[in-house]
């Protein structure tokens, strides 16, 4: 499935990298007692790597949030999704446990520092475009009990019937990953300053943890 950037948004953002990938016949379990394991391992790595009064400094980190600040989201609040992660480890909380697939490209993410967004693609209408929000279009997201009306000023991804998230930091109520799921599109979220072999580089450690703990096919885009 293709994805298209908007020209409005391409102007105002020439060097914004997405990258699309995909894994098709997946496994999506509530509970795998490897992947559990997995993330202990994980966690250990990331306390060794990081530290909680300097993670903001990480380069890559501070252009997601440069890029937040640019669409009005303060970075304070809503953090980039890698960081906000690699944050809750450092303070010792424990990681959020959704299901397989989202918890395994959760690892991901931490490992490459790159946000991800993933879509059940059956539930994907036509191709993709990414652009700047219609003032006052309605959002669903995961978790949210209503609608929320967006300013104008997000960053969105349509497939031309439904808003899929708000770019880089929620994905859509309707096309969750679910244990339902079979058909995964996943989105390495790049933003200005952080160019597509780091974005490539990162889909690759999320095939291999995907794959490892669901199964699945990847397949070229």
């Amino acid at each position: 499935m293709d994805l298209t950037v908007d020209p409005s948004l391409r102007k105002v953002f020439p060097d914004l990298e997405v990258l699309p990938g995909r894994i098709q016949n997946v496994t999506v379990a509530s509970y795998v007692p490897e992947l559990e394991a997995f993330k202990e391992e994980v966690i250990r790595e990331i306390r060794g790597s990081y530290d909680l009064k300097t993670v903001k400094d990480n380069v890559i980190f501070r252009a997601y949030r440069d890029f937040f600040w640019r669409i009005k989201v303060d970075p304070t609040k809503i953090r980039p999704a890698a960081e906000a992660l690699i944050r809750r480890v450092l303070r010792g909380r424990p990681l959020p446990r959704i299901n397989s697939l989202v918890d395994a490209y959760n690892l991901a993410s931490m490992k490459s520092e790159i946000a991800f967004a993933a879509f059940d693609a059956d539930e994907l209408h036509n191709g993709l475009v990414m652009r700047f929000a219609v003032e006052r279009e309605e959002f669903l997201g995961i978790g949210m009990g209503k609608p929320v009306r967006l300013t104008g000023n997000e960053v969105v991804i349509s497939d031309g019937e439904t808003l899929l998230a708000i770019y880089p930091y929620r994905d859509a109520e309707e096309s969750k990953i679910t244990e339902d799921t079979r058909n995964v599109l996943l989105l390495a979220c790049g933003v200005p300053g952080i160019d597509e072999e780091k974005l490539r580089s990162a889909m690759e450690v999320t095939f291999k943890f995907v794959t490892r703990f669901c199964g699945g096919t990847v397949r070229p885009m």
